[in-house]
């Protein structure tokens, strides 16, 4: 099945002391490159997260977003440093008695030191809350996956109209070849008998003709190419990525394209050339794309 590496997937559970969310994005990329942002406190999770991505994921970048909110995060608590109030109380008593200062020592004198008087954050230890992350990522990978396998078929509609284009450029070469021997010994047998006077060597003729098909043969090239064509729709019905075969074939299809090219001495099979090389350039293109 073909996947594209492109594609978003995001998930949402909520409980009664906590919210969350995950959104999934993947670009494509030569490897399997992820990144992760979550809250600092539940870090410990992020090589748990990667597996349960990578059982869906193979190749492309991917971002992973984790947003967690609710009270039930924290545990939140006073601390009271007493001995520095007991010292603090004496030290206003002693400065009212020295400056004979009137007034009682208020309430507010001692809570509006922070020094005194905190609260104090404690993150809590909540396996309930690590397994709801884990299971709100998979279901995130699931639906980015889902969105993957869509666009895929997508693309391979694109690809199989291509191969198709590709199938005609080549019958259509295929079919030229004995068209353009034909007229080279036309054009051959033209040229000798008037530089000759119309005495023409037939034994030359056939020598001329011979070189002229050895060096312009594109028999192997085109053998190969539809070899790497059939390849090519193969790949699509293999389990598991396939996006590296294809980049593989399209060179090879690439590099026969332009050996034909090079032996080509007709300009109809030069114009087919032009087209499989249009045609393999957006292939290429699409199967960059391919997981």
């Amino acid at each position: 099945m073909v996947k594209s590496m492109t594609g978003f997937g995001q998930s949402k559970i909520e409980y009664e002391n906590f919210y969350i969310s995950v959104e999934i994005r993947s670009v494509n990329h030569r490897y399997l490159d992820f990144h992760i942002r979550m809250p600092h406190q539940f870090m410990q999770l992020e090589d748990k997260i990667k597996k349960i991505c990578q059982q869906y994921v193979s190749r492309g970048r991917v971002d992973c977003y984790v947003n967690i909110e609710g009270s039930g995060l924290v545990k939140r608590k006073l601390a009271i440093d007493w001995n520095l109030i007991d010292e603090y109380y004496q030290y206003i008593t002693n400065l009212k008695d020295r400056f004979q200062i009137n007034g009682n020592i208020q309430l507010s004198d001692l809570l509006q030191r922070n020094e005194l008087i905190e609260i104090v954050e404690k993150e809590l230890d909540n396996e309930e809350l690590d397994q709801a992350i884990l299971q709100a990522v998979e279901e995130a990978v699931q639906n980015l996956t889902n969105m993957r396998i869509i666009e895929g078929q997508v693309l391979k509609q694109q690809l199989d109209q291509n191969i198709d284009q590709m199938k005609d450029q080549l019958k259509k070469i295929n079919d030229l070849i004995p068209v353009v021997q034909k007229e080279y010994e036309e054009r051959l047998t033209k040229r000798i008998s008037e530089y000759t006077e119309g005495l023409i060597d037939d034994s030359r003729v056939l020598t001329e003709i011979a070189i002229f098909s050895e060096r312009s043969d594109i028999t192997e090239e085109l053998t190969r190419l539809q070899s790497h064509v059939q390849q090519f729709q193969s790949t699509f019905e293999l389990k598991g990525p396939v996006g590296r075969k294809f980049d593989f074939l399209v060179q090879e299809m690439n590099r026969e394209v332009n050996t034909i090219g090079s032996k080509s001495n007709s300009i109809e099979i030069s114009q087919s050339v032009v087209e499989l090389k249009t045609i393999i350039e957006k292939i290429r293109e699409q199967v960059q794309n391919i997981e």
